[in-house]
């Protein structure tokens, strides 16, 4: 086994991990490497020894993993391990460990398991009490927090949304409710409707921010209301080329509490606070509908994910309107 590249005082007293399964003491050392997320300089120097010590890099792509070495001269040996490719490759890096040999995982931009390939086989050699070391980097999520200045003391990390249906709308809702800041990424052919669909559910006057190109030379942080980004969105105002980061500005549940609280309120309260509950509700339905475009099939969906209430409740309009 080839010892731990880039070693310092108080990395090397290190235990190895009990390998329950029968794994050789021998195992090699998956390293789960965070490269650069736009500029190349801001690699590590740990992970520029780590690339340079192991004899195999696992890549997304070699092509841009062959970039950042070769600024750094690094002559590393390179195999493909993407989401197409990733369980047929795994038994080959599994057995590469097995053999006493370290590893490296790499993606194109930022940290393997965080919305990108890596998660499965750190588990999978994890689990066979194989030793797991990451090595920490740049990170779009972080990058954006600073840049942004509007995620506040508590935030969540929601990744990619789902693309539709019930489980976004669920998503949605609870970025929404959450009474926390949120940050996403996204591909930038969906870009325009998450705006969308972000403005309808958490407001159209929450703060946020689009992050695009970070640490690039082109690198932009938009910032505005919800509403603002998904009207300017709309009209072509922003470059969609390249995933860009969003960021939900931070919400203390005040300004719209009646619908995090209605169903609660619903179920433990008497005619006259869960009447004003559903009419709450039923405001937050016109709203989805008036401000923020949605039909008002959708809206009800969207509300009763939010509140629990029956759709059909929600169907009848109030009183007032």
């Amino acid at each position: 086994m080839t010892a731990p590249p880039g070693a310092e005082a108080g990395t090397t007293g290190a235990r190895r991990p009990a390998a329950p399964r029968g794994v050789a003491e021998t195992g090699g050392t998956l390293y789960v490497v965070a490269t650069p997320i736009g500029n190349l300089a801001d690699v590590t120097l740990r992970a520029i020894d780590v690339l340079r010590a192991v004899p195999l890099v696992a890549a997304e792509d070699t092509r841009v993993t062959r970039r950042l070495l070769a600024r750094h001269g690094i002559g590393a040996r390179l195999v493909s391990h993407h989401a197409r490719n990733a369980a047929a490759r795994q038994p080959e890096l599994l057995g590469h460990l097995r053999a006493g040999e370290d590893l490296a995982i790499v993606t194109d931009a930022g940290t393997p398991g965080v919305s990108d390939p890596g998660e499965s086989l750190v588990a999978a050699w994890a689990g066979e009490g194989g030793r797991v070391v990451a090595i920490p980097g740049a990170s779009a999520v972080t990058t954006a927090v600073a840049a942004a200045g509007i995620a506040g003391p508590r935030w969540s990390f929601d990744g990619f949304l789902p693309r539709g249906g019930r489980e976004r709308r669920a998503r949605l809702a609870a970025i929404a409710t959450a009474g926390r800041g949120a940050i996403l990424f996204e591909a930038p052919g969906r870009l325009v409707a998450t705006l969308a669909d972000l403005a309808a559910a958490c407001g159209s006057d929450r703060p946020a921010a689009v992050c695009r190109e970070l640490t690039k030379l082109h690198e932009e942080v938009l910032r505005g209301t919800l509403g603002e980004l998904a009207a300017r969105a709309a009209a072509g105002g922003i470059e969609l080329r390249g995933e860009a980061t969003v960021v939900v500005g931070w919400w203390d549940g005040a300004a719209a509490g009646s619908a995090a609280g209605t169903a609660g309120e619903v179920a433990t309260t008497g005619t006259a606070d869960s009447t004003d509950a559903l009419a709450r509700a039923r405001a937050r339905v016109e709203t989805l509908v008036e401000a923020g475009g949605k039909p008002r099939g959708e809206a009800v969906r969207l509300v009763a994910a939010e509140t629990g209430l029956p759709r059909r409740q929600l169907y009848r309009v109030a009183p007032d309107r």
